[in-house]
């Protein structure tokens, strides 16, 4: 297919309409021409038959090793972009030819790693206009959506993050899209072309962490039957993502912070390092500071790993974003059930909005998944929705205690003071990080204030 403007043609194929939604914007059509192959046969034959610069793909696993075997075998030439769903599939595809993207991707980081794909590595001197920043309906940032004032403040701190090659620790509940967050700073940073290894301390046996992050050697340990290197060494060039680090065994902490200090990794049974560079992000649900505390995480590491702070608001905290994220993910999962969804009933709105979400995004997307699967369109009315939420009533948030001026006036100031800061714990449910926030001290500066209380007579 000749393009009489001289564009660069990609060619898309894809058993979900994924990345044929993010290629819409005016912009795309500006660029490049873009064409849609119907089948992975197709699409090999539109290859051989003429010049495409990018083929653009969104399949199942397999599917896509069969297709990069093809490619290799008969158009070794042609540059590949493959969304993966799984971290340590997609590091394992990277290469020259090869750019992987890890679901799920918005529209900005397709549209920069298409012009990464194209132009080669290093090229930065070709200009395309830049999709919005400014979100709309149903529009996301690195994945995450909404447009709440928390949410604007989330996108600044991960695109300053990208900048750098500081460790980023990552805090907020379970299910507020730590994982998502991580995945963004990679994307935008220097290191994009590089692997992300995530790993989930939380769900590795303390007798297997320190194989799991740094690798051992054949005969190791019974078991060993092979060499394997650990996600350290598999993170080489790009980021390493350590969630829930609190769960870390702590003689790996300790293994860990000496490879903070000298980037050297000693696998398991090998006596000489290896040297790797890579960057650490990390994230756990717990206060880090309380963590501390308690001696699950070591003081030393902690002050390593706590460089760049970002906390993900908890999803109760973020007003209407609930909303856009259920009518955006019931189109998803709609589409994907073959059901056509017009909408939520107001009534569902209000029931949302009021609803706390104690699994936050992850509860709120499982409630929509369900709906989808469920039920065959229409309109989302309170009869479909889980029974847990049918009989949801407004979310009632503990009263302050009360504080009255008289309670107040001939006292110290530093008595004043304690009595603002017990009285916001007691509204924060004990938690020292959230206190922290409201008063807008430093979590430390509290520890202190309180360990100083417990002190008086």
């Amino acid at each position: 297919m000749a393009d009489p403007a001289g564009l660069p043609e990609i060619l898309v194929i894809e058993t979900q309409r994924t990345l044929a939604d993010l290629l819409s914007p005016a912009v795309w059509r500006q660029s490049f021409q873009i064409s849609f192959a119907r089948s992975k046969l197709e699409a090999l034959m539109a290859l051989r038959e003429r010049k495409v610069a990018v083929l653009m793909m969104d399949l199942p696993a397999e599917e896509t090793a069969e297709v990069l075997l093809r490619i290799r075998l008969l158009v070794p030439q042609t540059q590949v972009m493959a969304v993966f769903r799984d971290a340590q599939q997609a590091s394992q595809m990277a290469s020259d030819q090869v750019q992987p993207l890890l679901h799920p991707i918005d529209a900005q980081r397709l549209l920069n790693a298409a012009l990464r794909q194209i132009g080669g590595p290093g090229d930065a001197a070709r200009s395309i206009p830049a999709l919005p920043s400014a979100l709309g309906p149903g529009m996301e940032v690195h994945g995450l959506i909404g447009q709440s004032a928390a949410m604007v403040s989330l996108h600044k701190r991960i695109e300053a993050a990208a900048l750098s090659n500081a460790t980023v620790f990552l805090t907020g509940e379970s299910g507020t899209g730590k994982d998502l967050a991580a995945m963004a700073i990679h994307a935008a940073s220097l290191r994009a072309k590089g692997p992300f290894i995530a790993l989930d301390c939380g769900a590795i046996a303390p007798e297997q962490m320190d194989s799991q992050v740094f690798g051992h050697l054949k005969g190791a340990f019974p078991g060993a039957i092979a060499e394997r290197p650990g996600a350290a060494q598999a993170a080489d060039g790009g980021t390493l993502f350590l969630d829930e680090i609190c769960e870390m065994a702590p003689p790996v902490q300790t293994k860990l912070l000496r490879f903070l200090e000298t980037s050297l990794v000693v696998p398991v049974g090998a006596s000489k390092p290896r040297r790797v560079n890579l960057r650490i992000l990390c994230a756990t649900q717990q206060d880090p500071l309380e963590a501390v505390r308690r001696g699950v995480l070591r003081e030393d590491l902690y002050y390593r790993l706590y460089v760049v702070p970002i906390h993900l608001p908890a999803l109760r905290d973020r007003g209407a974003d609930v909303i856009e994220i259920a009518q955006v993910a019931l189109r998803r999962f709609g589409r994907e059930e073959g059901h056509m969804f017009s909408g939520l009933d107001p009534e569902v709105m209000q029931i949302f909005a009021r609803y706390p979400w104690p699994g936050n995004v992850r509860q709120l997307l499982n409630v929509m998944r369900s709906i989808a699967v469920l039920h065959k369109g229409g309109v989302v009315t309170r009869a479909m929705l889980p029974e847990a939420l049918q009989g949801a009533q407004p979310d009632s948030e503990p009263p302050l205690p009360a504080l009255r001026m008289q309670d107040l006036a001939d006292r110290p100031l530093a008595e004043v003071e304690r009595l603002v800061i017990e009285a916001t714990l007691e509204r924060q449910g004990g938690s020292v990080q959230k206190a922290a926030r409201v008063l807008d001290l430093a979590p430390s500066t509290l520890y202190r204030k309180i360990d100083a209380w417990k002190q008086e007579p």
